[in-house]
């Protein structure tokens, strides 16, 4: 039987300052030191970096539906070129009355992708935010 592939991003020990320090568009970089105040405050975690160029924060063990089991962050983001990604787990389905209030933003199945923050209100990011994280808590459990 063959062996599930392991999962590629984990997380290690490279500075999260040093990376988001790297991110060359200084409005990026500034959004970047935002969103990692914001996702500390709600997780009361430090954040670590997972792989290269994700910055998450706690961790949860899953088993998906095909037996392939592994650890992932409870919530993180990362600075990409088109945009900033912003990892909720959880879905977004529970959360469609903050996403109508939060401002320009697009989404996939656990990402939520934002050009810049001053393009969405704060307040509803943090408060998504908090929804997702306390979902994957009750999830993991």
């Amino acid at each position: 039987m063959a062996k599930s592939a392991e999962l590629k991003t984990k997380v290690n020990e490279a500075s999260v300052e040093s990376f988001l320090n790297s991110v060359k568009d200084e409005q990026a970089r500034a959004d970047c030191f935002e969103i990692l105040k914001i996702m500390k405050q709600v997780t009361k975690e430090e954040p670590k970096m997972w792989g290269s160029s994700i910055v998450g924060f706690g961790s949860y063990h899953y088993k998906g539906a095909s037996g392939r089991e592994g650890d992932w962050m409870l919530t993180g983001f990362s600075p990409r070129k088109q945009n900033l990604t912003l990892y909720l787990m959880g879905g977004f389905d529970a959360h469609a009355d903050l996403l109508k209030k939060l401002g320009k933003h697009k989404t996939s199945v656990g990402c939520l992708y934002i050009k810049k923050l001053e393009d969405v209100d704060k307040k509803v990011l943090k408060e998504l935010v908090v929804e997702t994280v306390k979902t994957m808590k009750k999830l993991s459990k």
